[in-house]
């Protein structure tokens, strides 16, 4: 395998996330009715139980807890916690819905250079966070790279970069 320092790994995509639960039953139906995946098949030898959800292009692993009564307690919806993100193409929609299934959720605005980005952030049945944006209106833009290092936002110069180069040693 050629080495690629831009790829390292030759990464082509997210196949799946995988998520410890208290009640499989419950994170199934949460995340069929709420986020539209739907059940698919396991390899028949798994010894544990657990349910596979596909949908958006993404899997999503429920694995039954052995110890429930250890995993995390639901807090505060923060949306600076760990979560997962899924584009919608209607904000306005997603609000409704959330309202009519009478899921608690935060919304938050982000705002900047003339974009504007809406997310609103809720908890699975276990905890864990998920946020629906339309972040497709925010442009990847890559960092240049000093070092081996990109260099964070607030010390680049955007409108003076270009693509940036991989590094060879």
């Amino acid at each position: 395998m050629k080495e690629n320092a831009v790829n390292p790994l030759r990464l082509t995509s997210l196949n799946h996330v995988s998520l410890l639960c208290r009640s499989l039953e419950e994170s199934v139906i949460f995340y069929q009715k709420v986020l539209g995946f739907f059940p698919v098949r396991r390899p028949e030898s798994f010894d544990f139980e657990g349910a596979w959800l596909f949908g958006h292009g993404i899997g999503i692993h429920l694995l039954r807890s052995t110890e429930p009564e250890k995993l995390p307690k639901k807090t505060a919806i923060n949306p600076k916690d760990n979560h997962i993100s899924f584009q919608c193409e209607s904000m306005a929609a997603v609000g409704k819905k959330l309202d009519e299934m009478e899921v608690e959720y935060v919304r938050e605005i982000v705002e900047g250079r003339g974009i504007k980005v809406d997310q609103l952030f809720f908890h699975d049945p276990d905890g864990f966070m998920i946020e629906i944006c339309n972040c497709d209106s925010l442009p990847v833009v890559p960092l240049p790279i000093v070092g081996g290092l990109a260099q964070y936002c607030a010390r680049v110069k955007l409108h003076q970069m270009g693509q940036p180069q991989p590094q060879t040693n």
